[in-house]
Order: structure tokens, then sequence, then C-alpha cells
């Protein structure tokens, strides 16, 4: 764990609310006229990176370009001064000495910002302990300026001495076909993108060299090929580390596959400018045993290590079974092979508490979260409502600061830090929050949200988008129908779009104000279209007097009102113009035929943007059959089924297992939050409740009538292994196949005080693909009187 690391936070933390002595000054700092002056030991290219990302980014936001000398100027003006800590003079001028016990200045990356005023000027120094140390200094200055047209202000106290908890802070950026933004990038794109990120505290970027991303795309401005190396060569700009993700997907017994994979490895390795680590999955995707996959590795290295002399190997454990893990450990134990960096833990890996305990100390343990996908994830939405989940899906724009923020506390203290996986640029909030909490475990997350409002919106926006953002947040929280906040976070992200046109370019702008109104849109919906469906029902539940065909066609007509008469078209159109926008400014593929997206699942938003929510076109397929049935009494008794489905009559009791707003007694949440059937490409025509589900539910039955005895029934695929109170149940009714009935009777001595427990036993399916494992969707307690 990094104990040590977690002081060095606290301490930042304590510098960065100390005013300096009485020659530090307390005001704010006005730099239009400043110059930049940088000490001759930066290295290069620190040395021409840093002032060219002070210079650029000042210039972007105000007009202003500062210059940089190569002397103290003979003015009395303000300076910008780049120094070592290791420099105790600049051209004649001491560099302040930070006189307290820790220095966290003098550790790896770590950085002070200082400002003296002497009667000759205002110096403010950035004091980096590295080449890094000078850019994320230069990075928090940055942040914290208050940048607009023709003013260049810092207002908090300058006295900052700060170094990161975490060694490694990185994000996976994928050049490949299924990246649903990153694929449609230019070099000068990745350059601002990884910038941006190092001036919030990341010191790592992973690319995807070879199979995946030799897979072509029609939006990639250069070959896989070029790209990587030029990702390379970004990196080498900004000093940032160069990992890649490369699994091998190929026999590894096969000793000719097995030749050429290594050649491929050292060609590209001969090529990169920059190259830092190597890490290979086990799984997810790659299927060898460690006992192939450690050779590899080592041969790997060994042709690593002459063309980068201090680049790394990683190997991850996903996938692994128990036999090939216990392998993986025994290796290290007997060979304890010296060219291994560490262990990568991303999804499918043994837990990260197990994975540091088993791990030998002079190993490195990183994690690979997934902050980019929504549902079917690591670490999907909980409780995420279904209208949502079938319409924002898997990759839509998604700030969650505030979880994660909990999440990497969690996590961290078992790690060396972090490299994200991330498909495109939809999740940007997510990345700053984990690099800056990578930095500093305790760091304020409103505070960083107000830095990311000021760099990037300007400074009389850090408030407004640090609340806009944590609002956006809170409209994925519990049930839409009954979350009113959405029509205000609306409201307000509306006014803000209207008192800053000036932002209407700006993709991060973008981003928010797309969330606000697709947000608003499908609660709209929601409200509208379920209400459509009760008064379908109530037509539906009279069939026996109006005549089955006429209420079908009624029914039918009452539901499909949406597609004649859809609800706020207006804010359908300005979502229209909202991706058209993004994909304009950052290359966001929404929609598969409109943006060759790769796929549906890949952020398609605008593809599902009006998906049915209520049972339209369920209803019109339940109705040709019904159609098909014999007699007029067998479908007035279907319909009345259907219509009666969520509404089982007084007494009884009806869950939607996996929808929040009509699950009550639902205790469990899915491994897999909303976990949805992805069947034809998100655009299913079933019955809605059937599209979420969980394997295993549990469900508790409160003021149960005594008197009165109950079945259960069950709808779902496959298994459903049935306990009440713990008693295991056998089955009146049992259907294997989707969507059909399973039903038992309860006993009385189980309802006699009033309530029941359910629950399921999960049953053995780890050898069959996900999709195709048991689920349960919707579940009823039905009340049937006693005979007396």
């Amino acid at each position: 764990m990094n104990s040590n690391r977690h002081k060095t936070g606290i301490f930042s933390f304590l510098i960065l609310m100390l005013v300096g002595s009485a020659s530090l000054a307390a005001q704010s700092i006005t730099l239009e006229r400043a110059v930049l002056l940088i000490s001759p030991s930066v290295p290069a290219p620190m040395h021409e990176t840093a002032p060219q990302v002070f210079v650029e980014e000042v210039a972007r936001r105000t007009g202003i370009t500062l210059k940089t000398v190569s002397n103290w100027p003979k003015t009395n003006t303000v300076c910008v001064a780049f120094v070592l800590s290791g420099d105790q003079v600049l051209q004649g001028v001491r560099v302040p000495v930070n006189t307290s016990k820790d220095q966290p200045e003098l550790m790896p990356e770590g950085f002070r910002v200082v400002e003296e005023t002497t009667p000759k000027g205002t110096t403010l120094w950035i004091i980096g302990a590295d080449a890094r140390g000078i850019l994320f200094g230069a990075g928090w200055v940055l942040r914290k300026l208050n940048m607009d047209k023709n003013r260049l202000e810092l207002s908090v106290p300058a006295d900052i001495a700060t170094a990161p908890d975490y060694p490694i802070r990185g994000h996976q950026l994928g050049y490949r076909s299924t990246a649903n933004s990153y694929d449609a990038w230019s070099v000068a794109q990745f350059d601002q993108y990884i910038r941006e990120l190092a001036i919030f505290g990341t010191n790592a970027i992973e690319g995807i060299p070879f199979h995946e991303a030799e897979k072509p795309s029609s939006h990639f401005k250069l070959p896989a090929s070029e790209m990587r190396i030029k990702m390379s060569e970004i990196c080498q700009k900004y000093d940032l580390d160069y990992w890649v993700w490369t699994p091998a997907t190929i026999n590894l017994t096969d000793s000719i596959k097995r030749k050429a994979e290594l050649d491929l490895h050292e060609a590209f390795y001969r090529s990169c400018p920059r190259l830092d680590h190597i890490f290979v999955p086990g799984g997810d995707p790659g299927d060898n045993h460690p006992k192939v996959v450690m050779p590899f590795l080592n041969d790997l290295q060994t042709r690593l290590i002459k063309y980068h002399p201090k680049a790394k190997i990683w190997l991850s454990l996903q996938g692994f079974t128990v036999e090939q893990i216990d392998y993986f450990y025994s290796y290290l134990a007997k060979q304890k092979p010296d060219w291994l960096a560490g262990v990568v833990h991303g999804p499918g890996s043994p837990s990260l508490a197990e994975t540091r305990y088993r791990l030998p100390k002079q190993y490195q343990l990183r994690q690979y979260p997934d902050i980019t996908h929504n549902i079917r994830c690591e670490y999907p939405v909980e409780r995420w409502d279904q209208a949502y989940a079938l319409t924002l899906g898997r990759e839509a724009t998604n700030p969650r600061p505030y979880f994660f923020a909990k999440t990497q506390a969690n996590s961290a203290p078992f790690t060396d830090g972090f490299v994200s996986y991330s498909d495109g640029c939809h999740d940007d909030v997510n990345k700053v929050i984990w690099s800056q909490r990578g930095w500093r475990s305790d760091a304020d997350v409103h505070e960083l949200l107000t830095d990311y409002g000021r760099f990037f919106y300007g400074p009389k926006l850090d408030e407004a988008a640090a609340n806009g953002i944590a609002a956006l947040e809170q409209n994925w929280q519990g049930p839409l129908a009954e979350n009113g906040g959405v029509e205000t976070t609306f409201a307000f992200w509306k006014k803000l779009e209207a008192d800053n046109p000036a932002l209407a370019t700006n993709w991060r702008w973008q981003l928010c104000l797309l969330r606000a109104n697709y947000d608003t849109y499908t609660r709209r919906r929601l409200l509208y279209e379920q209400s459509l469906e009760k008064k379908a029902n109530f037509i539906l539940v009279n069939a026996n007097a109006i005549g089955p065909e006429t209420a079908m066609n009624q029914a039918l007509d009452i539901v499909n009102q949406p597609d004649k008469s859809p609800i706020s078209p207006e804010l359908k159109s300005k979502i229209e113009t909202l991706c058209a926008d993004l994909f304009a400014s950052i290359g966001l593929q929404t929609s598969v035929a409109k943006y060759k997206a790769k796929g549906y699942e890949r952020g398609c938003v605008l593809d599902f943007v009006d998906y049915p929510l209520n049972n339209r076109w369920w209803l019109a397929d339940e109705f040709i059959k019904i159609r098909s049935l014999k007699t007029t009494g067998e479908q007035v008794t279907r319909l009345r089924e259907i219509s009666t489905w969520e509404n089982p009559g007084k007494g009884s009791f009806y869950d939607d297992v996996s929808n929040i707003s009509k699950g009550p007694r639902i205790k469990t949440i899915s491994d897999d939050a909303t976990d949805i059937a992805w069947w034809k490409d998100g655009l299913s025509r079933a019955r809605l409740s059937s599209q979420t589900f969980q394997r295993s539910p549990a469900l508790s039955y409160e003021n149960l009538d005594p008197g009165a005895r109950y079945s259960l029934r069950v709808v779902g695929f496959g298994e459903a292994l049935l306990r009440v109170d713990g008693q295991r149940l056998e089955p009146m009714i049992y259907n294997r196949e989707a969507d059909t009935v399973k039903e038992w009777i309860i006993p009385l001595s189980a309802t006699q005080d009033g309530r029941i427990s359910v629950t399921f036993d999960q049953p053995e399916e780890s050898h069959l693909n996900w999709r195709q494992n048991s689920r349960i969707s919707d579940i009823w307690l039905l009340k049937e009187k006693v005979n007396e």
C-alpha cells in the first residue's frame, strides 16, 4: 500500500492552505505583461515544452502572447521563472528555499509554486523536482489562472508545494476502429488532448498497436501504424510515459506465429522514439496459459531493452483460471523474474486485495479501471433507470465525478496507480478526476470541477460548471420518472448556453449540453409514453365488452401516438444538432448510419433517441399472435393477461426485476446494474421488462395475508432455482425458453407471519457464454384465498 504517498498528499494539502511570509503577496497577481524565464538546467525537451504550453494556453484564452526572455527583465515587471529544485540561483537571483521539514518539490514529479515580491519586481517561481515537476507546476498555475479576453490573473495565494500520491496516472487513448471518437482524430488533436491531460496531472498515455489497431476505420486521418509512432513522439514532447496495450491473441505454442509476433514487436520498438511500458493482458482478449505467456514476455523484454533500456513489461491476470493464477504466482516465487515490472488489475482479474497480498513486494500493481462505460462493465451505474439504459446505453457522455472519487479512494491504496480504459472523449471529466485524485488522494471533488470549468470554460463559469456537471451526475440517480431534478438541470444548462454563445464550438461544452437535452427528452418521453400504455391497457382489459379486434386496434392507435405526435420535438432537433456539432468538433460518432460508428453499442445515442419507452413494438407483435388464436375467448384471456401484466390485482404484487421504477421489493443490485440483453443491436422488439434482468435476484415481501394462499410466478430464461425463507421449492410449471413462465405454490407455513423472503440459487453455468446464462426479468406474488 501507499501510506507514505498518502502522507505526502496530506502534507501537500497543508502547504496549499498556508499563507507565506510577509514577503509573499496574498493578493492577486496580474500577469498580462509577464515574461517567462527558463533555467538552463531544465532539460530538453521540457526546456522548450513548458514555456510553449504556458504561452499557447494563455494566448488561446486571452489573446495575450507572453514573451520568453533569456535574461531577467530590467524593468519592474512580473516574471514567471521555471527552475529545478536543485537550482540555487537563476542568473544571480536566489531561488526561494522551502524551509519546512518536508519538501514535496524534491520528490519525483513534485513542484513548488511561490510568489516573491521585491523592490525589483514580482516573480512567480515554478520550481520542479524534475522535468515533469516543471510541467505539472505550470499546469497548476494554468488551472488556477483567471483567463479571459485581455485578462490574466492569479487570484489564489501562490504558495503551494506538492508531489503525487501515486506514481502512475494515465489513460488509454486507443486509435482503433472501435473507439467512438479517437479514430477520427488528427495528430494535432491528440497532441492538444494529451497536453490538457498533462495539465491536470496525467503522466502516462497508453496506445493500442498491432492487431486491434490495424482494423481499418473510415475515420482514420493516418494509418494506425503511423499514428502510434506519432503518439510516442507526443509523449516524448511532454515527458509522459508511453504504454502500449498489446494482447497475445495468437497461439504461443505455434513457433512460427510466435516468432512473427516477436518480430512485429521488435519492429515497433525500433521505430518508437519513446516507449516505457508493454502491457500484455492475460485475457480479454487472449487465452494462452501463463506457462507459455511468461517465456514470451521474457523474450519481448529482451528485444524491448535493445531500443529502450529502461522500458518494462507488465501482465494482467484477466481471464486466468484458478490453476493458471496459482501457476503464475508459483513462477514468480521460483524464477523471481527481474524483467517483469508488475501486474495490471483489470475487469475479470482476482480482487485487488488478493492480488496485492499474493504479489511479491518487488512487483508493482497497476489498476486498469474502466471509466468509459455505463453498463456491462466494471463500474456500472447502480440502479440505472431502464429508460437511460435503453437509450443512452454503454458509451454516452458520462461525467461521474463523485462516484469515481469514491471508487478510486477504495481501490487506490492497494496500487501504485492506474492507466484507465477509455474508448472516447465522452469520459473526459472522469479522466480529470482520476488524474487529480491520483495526485492527491483527498482532493476536493468540487474544487477539481471548478478548476475544470475555469480552465475549459472560463473564470466566470468555474462554479457554474462545477455545479452543472455534478447535476448531470445526479440526473442518473434513482427512478427517472421521479427525478424532477432533470428538468432543473436542463434549465440550468439552457441558461448557461444562452448566456455564453462563445462556447458553442467548445466540444466539452457540447457534451454537457447534449446530456442535459437528452436526459430531459428521455424523461419527457418516458412520462408521455408510459401514460399512453396505461390508457391502452384500460382498453384491453375491456376487450370482452368491445371485442378483441376493436380493443387491439384502439390500443395500438393510443400507444403509437409518439410516432405521429412526438413530445418536445424541439429537444429532438437540438440533440440532432449537438450530435452534428460533436462529429464536426471531435469526431464523436453518435450514429452508425449518419456518422459511421463502428457499432450500435459504441456511443450511438442518436440511433436510440426515439427507442420506444412503452411496449408498442411488443404489443404489435403480440396482437399478431392473438389474432391467430382459435376462439374469441382465448383472445380475450390473453389480452387480459397483457393488460394486467403490471397490475395483478388487490393483494398481489409485481416486480420488474431491474427497473428501479417498477421493482420496489427487489433488494439486490445486478452485478451489471441494469443488465440489458443486447439483442438485435439494441433494437429489440421484446417486452421492455424482459430486456433488463438479474441472474439471481432477492426480494422481500411484507404485510401478506396469513389466511391466503400465494403462488409465485417468474418470467425469464433458463433456470430459476427458487428458495422461500431459505427453503428450496419444487415448481408446478417450469419452462426454460425465453419469456416463458415458471410457477410455484408458496407453503402456508411460510406466509403465516405475514412476510417472506425470496431468493434464487445461482445455477452452475460457467461453461456458457454470459449471453446464454439464466436470467429473471419479471416476478409476481399472486394472492388466492384459501378454500374454507
